[in-house]
């Protein structure tokens, strides 16, 4: 008899007291306008959808094209990031203009970045930024390096996610980091999602086969030749990474082991 496959009400993701079907979560930039924003994220099937404030138009400008009105917040969780900030000032300043322009929103993506080649994490700031906007009420998710005892530490100052790279933003290279990110899995109480350095479909099910909650990805879908079929794509594997997950993979085994039963062979 074959066990039961439950459906995605069933295995939720709650970040902040919510819960959501989907545990791939989309960027909103570098797309070609803001219907193929819509196309692919709808193709994605993603319910969080993250924002730079610093460069998108959420409202700031009534003359310009507005991201709401092809993603509206009745239908979409709307993310706010602080995107291109580089000091724990400009971060959360850039959140309260977020929490104002979206009529009190509290949950916001932080990331404070060291340089402008990398995009680093400075984990100095992001913590002074994260201890200053959880004070403020705002629920944060966190973008950091994979250091265990720095995710450990912002989830100590109440952060609601924590979301280390698993390589260098944009790059595509893949999850390099999956031991550390292990570590960061195993012991961590709040949500788990890899943000940055996913390149295609199978980086996204290798993150949810470790163990995270979810991935965040921007540039792997928008940067594609066909972004909404890649959308799809990363809905699938974020979806087979997670059943294979709850699933358990076989151990690893220096030999061969037959898939059928000796016993019984004439």
């Amino acid at each position: 008899m074959h066990a039961q496959v439950l459906p995605l009400t069933d295995d939720p993701l709650v970040i902040a007291g919510r819960s959501y079907r989907s545990r791939l979560l989309t960027g909103t930039g570098k797309y070609r306008d803001l219907d193929e924003t819509r196309r692919a994220t709808e193709a994605a099937g993603a319910e969080i959808v993250t924002v730079a404030i610093r460069r998108t138009n959420i409202g700031q400008d009534p003359n310009q094209p507005n991201l709401l009105d092809v993603l509206p917040p009745e239908r979409y969780t709307i993310l706010p990031n602080t995107a291109g900030c580089y000091t724990a000032e400009d971060a959360v300043r850039t959140c309260r203009l977020a929490r104002e322009l979206l009529d009190g929103h509290r949950l916001v993506k932080l990331e404070v970045l060291g340089d402008q080649k990398t995009l680093f994490p400075d984990v100095v700031q992001t913590l002074k930024a994260a201890e200053q906007l959880v004070a403020e009420g705002f629920q944060v998710m966190v973008y950091t390096s994979d250091d265990p005892i720095l995710a450990r530490r912002l989830e100590e100052i109440g952060c609601v996610a924590v979301m280390p790279l698993a390589a260098p933003i944009g790059s595509g290279l893949g999850i390099q980091n999956r031991y550390n990110l292990l570590e960061i899995v195993e012991n961590a109480k709040v949500p788990v999602l890899v943000d940055a350095g996913v390149g295609t479909a199978s980086d996204a099910a290798i993150a949810m086969e470790l163990g995270c909650d979810g991935v965040l990805m921007n540039t792997a879908i928008a940067g594609a030749r066909d972004p909404v079929l890649m959308a799809h794509a990363m809905k699938l594997a974020v979806e087979a990474g997670r059943a294979a997950f709850r699933a358990g993979r076989i151990p690893r085994k220096r030999y061969a082991s037959a898939s059928s039963p000796l016993d019984g062979i004439i």
